[in-house]
């Protein structure tokens, strides 16, 4: 292996996107292995926990969890605070981002469309809200979420509200935190960052 490489499923989703975008604006060059999902569960059983992405770099074991992949990846190349309190706040909130896909993504495989529109509903009605106001006071001047400088943090929450704002979660408006202007200004300032527009033009 003669540079990185990053496993994930073939979309530009979640916990392998932000990886993809960190990795990128870091500069590093990078193998992008994009799965199919039939070729998932052949995998699965050969990757440290059971899960996706996964970060192999010569000479060293596979990495896995996306969390370790952006906070290894940000202390090498400039995307982490070196302050380790700072660093420590930082990790809390990517925590905080893996509570928000812990309680919507296993509504993902609810089949019966009455149940999955009832927990969604009761997800809008409040965890949703008070998730995105626990994030909101977390935020300061911005534009970003230690300030001036983009973090991979940053990355992990604009792949969080941009999964709402596409307006494709049913039962779940688009606009959800469209009320929580940091938050907003945040997803906004890392779309629109040069480096990531340059990402998303690969196509």
């Amino acid at each position: 292996m003669k540079k990185p490489k990053l496993t994930y499923f073939d979309a530009p989703v979640s916990r392998g996107e932000e990886c993809r975008l960190a990795l990128h604006v870091a500069g590093v060059d990078f193998e992008d292995v994009r799965l199919k999902r039939e070729d998932w569960a052949a995998l699965k059983p050969n990757t440290p926990f059971g899960g996706l992405p996964l970060l192999e770099m010569p000479g060293h074991p596979v990495l896995a969890q996306s969390n370790a992949i952006l906070v290894l990846v940000g202390r090498r190349h400039g995307l982490h605070p070196k302050d380790d309190f700072e660093a420590a706040r930082h990790e809390a909130m990517m925590c905080c981002v893996e509570d928000l896909r812990a309680q919507v993504s296993p509504t993902i495989r609810i089949a019966d469309e009455t149940e999955k529109k009832k927990v969604r509903e009761a997800l809008v009605a409040s965890y949703l809200p008070t998730w995105g106001a626990n994030v909101e006071k977390q935020l300061g001047d911005g534009p970003f979420f230690g300030g001036a400088a983009l973090h991979v943090v940053d990355f992990k929450l604009f792949m969080a509200v941009r999964w709402f704002n596409g307006g494709k979660v049913d039962h779940i408006p688009a606009t959800i935190f469209a009320p929580f202007q940091k938050l907003t200004r945040l997803h906004d300032a890392v779309r629109d960052d040069a480096r990531v527009k340059a990402w998303y033009a690969k196509g």
